[in-house]
C-alpha cells in the first residue's frame, strides 16, 4: 500500500480547515466547498484505505518525530481492522454532518471558522485512528478537547453555550492529566511511546505498575467519553449547534477513549482490579443515563444521556475483555445516533424548540417532517435493539460477551487469558446491560410517543408551515424547571428543510438498518477485527429482546394511561395542552432526582466548584490587598523620600557650600573628639 494514502486522510481535512479559515472573510463563497471537499475525499480515501488492508490485514510504518533523551517519539502509522472500520465511520459521519451544516446553518455569519473547526475536529480523530504512537495520538485527543470547546461555545453569545463549552473543556481536562502519567508511565516501562512496542512490554510482562496504569488511562477514557464520574458535561454540552452533537455523539470525541481501552486491551488485561473498577463504571453510567434520558423534556439532552449509556455499553464489554463487540457496538451506534441527532435537528428546526412536551402540542409535526420521522423511528429502532437492525446484533454481542465473562470463559480472542477477567466483572456488567436494555426502550418509545403521537399532534393534517401563533407558543415553551439547552434560532420554520438535511438522514439510515446483518452474514466483520465470534448466543438474544420489549410495552401502557386521563384536547389552544408524559408514571418518585441528573452537578459544585471559587476569591483579596499593599507601599516609601530630598535641593550655591563646610566641620570635630 502506497503511504501517501492513510497519510492524506488526517491531512486533508486540516488543510481545508486551514484554507477555510484563510478564505473565510474574503471569499465566504469558498466555505461551503472547502468544509465538505476535503472531508468527503478523506473518507473516500478511509474506504480505499480499507479495502487494500482487507481482512485480517496490519500495516506499520513509523519515522523518529524527535529525541528525547529517553524514549524516542515517532510519527508512526497502525492500520488494522479496528482503525479500518472506523475510519470509514468517522469519514462518513464528518462528510454527512458538514453537507447538513451548509443548510443548517445557511445564515450564520460564524459559518467559516464553524465549518474550519469541523474539519480540524475531524482531522484529529483520524489521527488518534491512525496514530501508532501514544505521544502522537494524545495530540490528536487534545485538538478534539479545544475544538469541542469552540464547537461547543459556538453561540457564545449565550450564557448557556459559555457555560457548557468551559464545563466541557475544564471536565475533559479534569481526567487528561492522570492520563497524561498513564501514558508517561507506558513509555517508561515499555522504553518506547509506539503502541505496538507497549503492548509487547505488556505481553512479556514488562510493565511494572500495569494496575496504575490502567487506572490513570480511565480517568481520560471517563472524561473523553463521558462515563461516570465524569459524564456531566456532555447533556450540557446540548447548547451547541446540533451537527455538532451528532459529530462529537457519533464518530470523534466520544468515541476516542472507548477505542483507545480497545487498542490498549491487553494493558488492561493484566489488571483484574482495573477491570473491575472499569465494569462497575460502566454499570453506574449504563443504569443512571438510562434513568435520567427517561425523565428529560429537551430532545437533544435524551439523546446526550442516550448516548452516555450506550459508551457504557462499549465500557462494559471492553471489561468483559472483548474489544470486537466493543468496536461492533461502537461502529453501529455511530451510524444510528448520527442519524438521530440530524433527525431532531430537522424536527427542532420545524418546531423551533427543543422541548418534547411543546413538540406535542403542534399539531401534525409528523407529517409536517417525514423524512425525519421515519427516519428518527428507524433509529430509535436500532438504538432499542431490535431485530434485524445494528443495534440488536451489537448490543447482544456486548450480552455474549458478559455472558462469557461471568461464566469464566471471556472472549478474549488471544489478547490474553480468559481467567485474566474476573468473573465479578462479567456479572456486573451483564445485569446492570439488561437493566439498561430494559430503560432505553421506554425512554426511546416515550420520546417518539410523546413528540409525534400525541393526541393533540395527531389531530390535523400537516400544515405547510406552522401558524405563527403556534410558532410562538412553542418557542418558549418547555416544561418548568426542566433541564433545557436551547441553541439560537437560526433556520426559519416557515421554509421545508432543503435537501442537505433531508439526504443524509436517508444516507445514515443505510447502515443502521444493514450493517449488523452485512457484517455477520458472511462473518467478514469478526475477521476484519480479532476473528472471533460476534454472533448473538440464543439465551441473552432471547433475554435481551424480551427485556427490549417489556420497557416499550411498559412506556406505551404508560403513555395510554396517561393519555386517557387528559381526554377532549383536540380543539384546545396549543398553550392549553396537557402533555401525557409516561415517564413520570414510570420513574415514580424517582423523576425529579433523574430530570436533574441526580444532583451530581450539584454535588460537584458543593464539593469542588465552591471551594475552588473561595479559594480563588481569597487568592485575590491576598494579591491585592496584602501583595499589593507592599508593593505600593514600597513605591510611596521611595516617593516619599525623594520629595524629602527634593526639598534640600534649593539651586542656591551658597546653601550647598554651606551644607559642605558644616559636614566638614562637623566630620573634624567627630574626629577630634
Amino acid at each position: 500500500m502506497n503511504l501517501a494514502l492513510p497519510a492524506l486522510v488526517p491531512a486533508l481535512p486540516a488543510l481545508g480547515a486551514a484554507a477555510t479559515l484563510a478564505t473565510g472573510r474574503r471569499a465566504p463563497g469558498l466555505a461551503r466547498p472547502l468544509a465538505i471537499v476535503p472531508v468527503a475525499v478523506s473518507a473516500v480515501l478511509a474506504l480505499v484505505v480499507a479495502l487494500q488492508l482487507g481482512t485480517g490485514g496490519t500495516l506499520d510504518a513509523a519515522t523518529r518525530l524527535t529525541p528525547t533523551g529517553g524514549p524516542d517519539i515517532s510519527l508512526a502509522i497502525h492500520l488494522d481492522g479496528f482503525s479500518s472500520l472506523i475510519s470509514v465511520l468517522v469519514g462518513l459521519v464528518a462528510t454527512c454532518v458538514q453537507v447538513y451544516s451548509t443548510a443548517y446553518l445557511k445564515d450564520d455569519p460564524r459559518y467559516p471558522s464553524y465549518a474550519a473547526l469541523v474539519s480540524l475536529f475531524t482531522a484529529a480523530m483520524f489521527l488518534v485512528v491512525y496514530s501508532g504512537d501514544l505521544v502522537v495520538l494524545l495530540v490528536g485527543w487534545e485538538v478534539m478537547g479545544i475544538c469541542s470547546y469552540f464547537l461547543i461555545g459556538h453561540h457564545w453569545e449565550t450564557e448557556d453555550a459559555r457555560s457548557a463549552s468551559l464545563k466541557a473543556f475544564l471536565v475533559t481536562k479534569l481526567g487528561d492529566v492522570p492520563f497524561l502519567f498513564g501514558v508517561f508511565l507506558l513509555g517508561a516501562d515499555a522504553g518506547s511511546f509506539r503502541i505496538e512496542d507497549v503492548l509487547r512490554a505488556a505481553t512479556e510482562g514488562r510493565l511494572g505498575q500495569p494496575t496504575l496504569v490502567a487506572l490513570l488511562l480511565l480517568a481520560g477514557v471517563a472524561g473523553k467519553s463521558a462515563q461516570f464520574p465524569l459524564h456531566t458535561w456532555l447533556p450540557d454540552a446540548m447548547a451547541g449547534p446540533t451537527p455538532v452533537s451528532a459529530l462529537i455523539h457519533a464518530a470523534t470525541m466520544v468515541a476516542a477513549g472507548i477505542y483507545l481501552v480497545a487498542r490498549l486491551l491487553p494493558v488492561f488485561l493484566l489488571s483484574g482490579a482495573a477491570l473491575v473498577v472499569l465494569a462497575v463504571m460502566a454499570a453506574v453510567t449504563m443504569i443512571g443515563s438510562a434513568l435520567c434520558a427517561l425523565a428529560q423534556d429537551d430532545l437533544k439532552r435524551v439523546l446526550a444521556y442516550s448516548t452516555v449509556g450506550q459508551l457504557g455499553y462499549m465500557a462494559g464489554a471492553l471489561a468483559s475483555g472483548d474489544r470486537e463487540a466493543s468496536v461492533f457496538h461502537l461502529v453501529s451506534h455511530g451510524a444510528f445516533k448520527a442519524l438521530l441527532f440530524l433527525a431532531a435537528g430537522v424536527v427542532i428546526h420545524a418546531a423551533h424548540t427543543n422541548s418534547i412536551s411543546a413538540m406535542s402540542r403542534i399539531r401534525g409535526l409528523r407529517k409536517r417532517v417525514p423524512d425525519a420521522y421515519w427516519t428518527m423511528g428507524i433509529a430509535l429502532v436500532a438504538l432499542v435493539g431490535l431485530p434485524p437492525f445494528a443495534g440488536f446484533f451489537s448490543k447482544e454481542a456486548v450480552l455474549t460477551a458478559a455472558e462469557h465473562a461471568a461464566n469464566g470463559e471471556a472472549l478474549t480472542n488471544g489478547l490474553g487469558p480468559a481467567s485474566a477477567v474476573p468473573q465479578a466483572a462479567g456479572w456486573i456488567v451483564l445485569i446492570s446491560a439488561g437493566l439498561t436494555a430494559l430503560l432505553t426502550a421506554a425512554y426511546a418509545a416515550r420520546l417518539f410517543l410523546v413528540a409525534f403521537h400525541s393526541p393533540a399532534g395527531a389531530a390535523a393534517a400537516a400544515p405547510a408551515v406552522l401558524p405563527a401563533a403556534d410558532r410562538g407558543t412553542v418557542a418558549a415553551d418547555h416544561e418548568a424547571g426542566a433541564p433545557y439547552s436551547p441553541e439560537l434560532d437560526e433556520a426559519d420554520p416557515a421554509v421545508a428543510e432543503p435537501p442537505a438535511m433531508r439526504w443524509p438522514l436517508w444516507v445514515l439510515a443505510v447502515p443502521t438498518m444493514g450493517f449488523g446483518v452485512a457484517g455477520l452474514r458472511s462473518d467478514w466483520l469478526p475477521a476484519l477485527l480479532d476473528g472471533g465470534s460476534l454472533r448473538p448466543s440464543a439465551v441473552t438474544a432471547v433475554i435481551g429482546t424480551g427485556l427490549a420489549v417489556v420497557g416499550a410495552l411498559l412506556a406505551y401502557g404508560a403513555w395510554r394511561s396517561a393519555t386517557a386521563r387528559v381526554p377532549g384536547q383536540d380543539e384546545a389552544p396549543a398553550a392549553e395542552v396537557v402533555v401525557a408524559d409516561p415517564g413520570r408514571a414510570l420513574l415514580g418518585p424517582l423523576f425529579g432526582p433523574a430530570r436533574h441528573g441526580f444532583g451530581v452537578d450539584r454535588l460537584y459544585s458543593a464539593l469542588f466548584v465552591r471551594p475552588v471559587e473561595a479559594a480563588a476569591r481569597l487568592v485575590r483579596f491576598l494579591d491585592r490587598e496584602v501583595v499589593e499593599t507592599y508593593v505600593r507601599g514600597a513605591g510611596a516609601g521611595a516617593g516619599l523620600l525623594g520629595r524629602a530630598v527634593r526639598l534640600a535641593q534649593t539651586g542656591n550655591a551658597q546653601t550647598y557650600l554651606s551644607a559642605l563646610l558644616a559636614g566638614v566641620v562637623l566630620l573634624a570635630v567627630l574626629v577630634a573628639v
